[in-house]
């Protein structure tokens, strides 16, 4: 098997949402991924904006690992038919795994789940543990709330400017994941740049 040109770790919600729009950035950030010859490491589902996200990026002949907790193999309906899917013990096995298979890190919508994986490698970049670049994907104001909140908490002095500034966000699928590629240091294969 080609190794892949990069390789995304894409964390978004094991539901749809509301908002069909959701699930068609899900598609398009998938379809992208596949399409530019990269591969998906994402959290192993099939439910949700995660089944989707994923057969995107199979059907447009991207690579795709799953990487799931024994625990949640049934709840998430656990997707056996992707290049490798990795059962682990714990979820802390699982978000190391994912963030060692990774060049880069983006956040779609989703919940908690969500929250606390983009929050972890967020502080992990800080720290100086990785620096590897993470986005997240403003899909139609979703997270505008939690922009204002984060502006709110360095205005407070709990945070300052340079910590938001590891992290790109971007309402564009398209440009934000070939920045976050470019800003890995990895590289599009060149008969792709106009996809």
């Amino acid at each position: 098997m080609k190794a892949p040109a990069f390789s995304i770790c894409v964390y978004c919600g094991s539901r749809n949402g509301d908002e069909p729009r959701f699930a068609e950035m899900a598609r398009q950030v998938g379809t992208w991924i596949g399409a530019h010859g990269g591969q998906l490491v994402y959290g192993g589902g099939r439910n949700g904006l995660m089944g989707i996200v994923a057969q995107a990026t199979l059907a447009a002949g991207g690579q795709v690992v799953g990487i799931i907790p024994t625990a949640l193999v049934e709840k998430e309906w656990a997707h056996h038919g992707l290049t490798e899917l990795h059962v682990v013990d714990t979820m802390h096995e699982r978000k190391r795994m994912m963030a060692e298979k990774a060049d880069a890190f983006l956040a779609l919508p989703g919940g908690i789940g969500t929250f606390e994986e983009l929050f972890e490698v967020w502080t992990w970049r800080q720290l100086g543990y990785h620096d590897k670049p993470i986005g997240i994907l403003n899909c139609h104001g979703y997270y505008d709330s939690l922009m204002t909140f984060i502006d709110q908490v360095v205005s407070h002095d709990f945070m300052g400017k340079w910590q938001t500034e590891l992290v790109t966000t971007a309402t564009e699928p398209l440009a934000l994941l070939q920045s976050l590629v470019e800003q890995s240091g990895m590289s599009l294969p060149a008969r792709t740049e106009l996809i």
